[in-house]
């Protein structure tokens, strides 16, 4: 050995070397890592354009006229329903209608019995199990008798289930 205290500060700053690129390959791979916040922002726009939908489809075409929605419950036109809701969640810009599918009902509280009856809609496709759906409801002020032995002016809760295919 011609001098050991040469090979000791090299060792120590091959070492102070690796320490330092080991410190920087953490730090950078800290920074980018991938936040679960960021997994709920297309639930929260799929969310926006189902609960859209619902008020689109509620709003009157002009005084004292009933809305669609509740035309389609009252009648029970689900063909309707059907065809209007989808043409608003799946219209878009782009080329192409968007692959949104949906179960729909609603459910209403029988006066007579005081029991709660759930009425299905429809919907474009059923569930599998491996869906994530989006819950949307909305209110809707109905005259019909189906939950109650006589029509009478109530108050359904309309449900929809949402999920991109």
């Amino acid at each position: 050995m011609v001098n050991a205290d040469a090979q000791l500060f090299t060792i120590e700053g091959l070492s102070a070397a690796l320490i330092m690129i080991m410190t920087v390959f953490i730090v950078v791979n800290t920074t980018s890592v991938y936040t679960p916040g960021d997994a709920h922002i297309s639930d929260m726009q799929l969310e926006i354009l189902g609960t859209d939908a619902l008020r689109m489809m509620d709003v009157p075409e002009s005084y004292g006229t009933r809305s669609l929605l509740r035309t389609i419950i009252e009648e029970n036109k689900f063909e309707t329903f059907n065809g209007t809701f989808l043409n608003y969640t799946n219209n878009r810009t782009l080329l192409g209608p968007d692959h949104i599918k949906y179960n729909a009902s609603y459910t209403c509280r029988n006066t007579a019995d005081d029991s709660i009856s759930t009425i299905v809609l429809g919907g474009s496709q059923t569930l599998t199990g491996t869906e994530h759906p989006v819950r949307v409801t909305k209110w809707v002020r109905v005259k019909t008798n189906i939950c109650g032995p006589i029509a009478q002016d109530r108050a359904v809760l309309m449900e929809v289930l949402l999920w991109r295919d």
